[in-house]
């Protein structure tokens, strides 16, 4: 088994033996407690574990060897992604995530089933995911606390916690303000609601909570962290370059859903500063865009010079996030660990 492979296992067998512990504890509570934590549970399931992976590549990069703690750290984040997700998906008034029902849709689902109208439905769904959501966000204090680090570093590793939460509720409300506004925003300020929103929770902060249960000095946490925020928004510009360009079947995201939604993203920012966004802006945010008026919208962004300057915006964060791993005071081993999670990164604009 890869390193890799072996490491995801043990976050895995933390966050099974979490769900196992919970679904005893809400089956006296009936059945449709017991329900909620098994869609949970599954919300969980089948993820990249990024997050945990940081963690772990932190950890063992300074020489961490208890990686049933690390597991426990990395567990922590996973589930924050859970609720983030989550939360998301209300937020967005999604019931589908990758093709089947989220927490919402299954819900609003069952209360069709039994009659009830759609209005109400989808209040129970939301309703339901909002109390899943919340479930996992206070969880994943529990997993850090069971962590078994002396209370000095789970302290550490709580703010830590907390500072990934606060940023990226941050960013979610700038999103949400984002898709009421009219105007465009600015390109540095959709970065900036990029970075708070997803690359802090999903990159700076596990690599700092990694490098402080490995009992790292705080100007390589600083680092670490700069490294998170750099080589996060290039994995975010390219994720909007891929909710366009990108192939289904490899992203598991249409696309045709962000081009609809008229999502803002950098590409969208800089096509409205072109001669084609004289065009694109009757397509961009058009709810019942048709096929080929997407391709149309995607050639468009190509011509104009969007998609370039987003892959080559990302390539220059993901070189700037390399050139931080070349400061001496980051052990080879960090190098080591963390290189590849670059190269990803500039894979993906390929």
């Amino acid at each position: 088994m890869a390193i890799a492979d072996e490491r995801a296992a043990l976050v895995d067998a933390v966050l099974e033996r979490f769900f196992t512990l919970s679904k005893k504890r809400a089956e006296p509570l009936g059945d449709h407690y017991l329900h909620l934590w098994g869609l949970l549970e599954r919300n969980t399931q089948g993820g990249k574990r990024f997050r945990p992976r940081m963690v772990m590549a932190a950890y063992c990069g300074f020489g961490g060897r208890d990686l049933d703690a690390a597991a426990y750290v990395g567990a922590a984040f996973e589930l924050l992604h859970t609720a983030l997700i989550v939360h998301d998906d209300v937020i967005d008034r999604d019931f589908v995530r990758r093709g089947i029902p989220n927490i919402s849709g299954a819900y609003r689902d069952q209360a069709v089933d039994r009659g009830a109208s759609e209005d109400i439905a989808e209040h129970r769904g939301v309703s339901a995911a909002v109390i899943a959501g919340d479930l996992a966000l206070f969880n994943s204090y529990r997993l850090l606390d069971r962590s078994g680090a002396d209370a000095e570093t789970r302290d550490r590793l709580a703010d830590v916690l907390d500072e990934a939460m606060f940023a990226s509720a941050a960013g979610e409300l700038i999103d949400v303000d984002f898709s009421i506004d009219p105007g465009m925003p600015l390109v540095d300020d959709i970065l900036t609601m990029e970075r708070l929103k997803t690359a802090v929770y999903s990159f700076e902060t596990p690599l700092q909570a990694g490098a402080i249960l490995a009992g790292a000095s705080r100007d390589v946490i600083d680092t670490l962290g700069a490294f998170g925020r750099e080589i996060g928004i290039a994995y975010q510009v390219i994720d909007d370059v891929l909710g366009v360009f990108g192939e289904p079947g490899a992203t598991g995201k249409t696309t045709i859903g962000d081009l609809r939604e008229g999502k803002r993203t950098v590409m969208v920012a800089f096509a409205c500063s072109t001669p084609a966004w004289a065009r694109l802006c009757d397509l961009i945010g058009k709810h019942d865009l048709t096929e080929e008026e997407a391709e149309e919208a995607r050639e468009l962004l190509a011509v104009c010079g969007a998609r370039a300057f987003a892959e080559n915006l990302a390539r220059d964060y993901a070189q700037r996030a390399l050139a931080r791993l070349a400061e001496p005071h980051i052990p080879a081993a960090l190098r080591d660990e963390l290189h590849p999670v670059a190269a990803e990164v500039l894979d993906r604009v390929k």
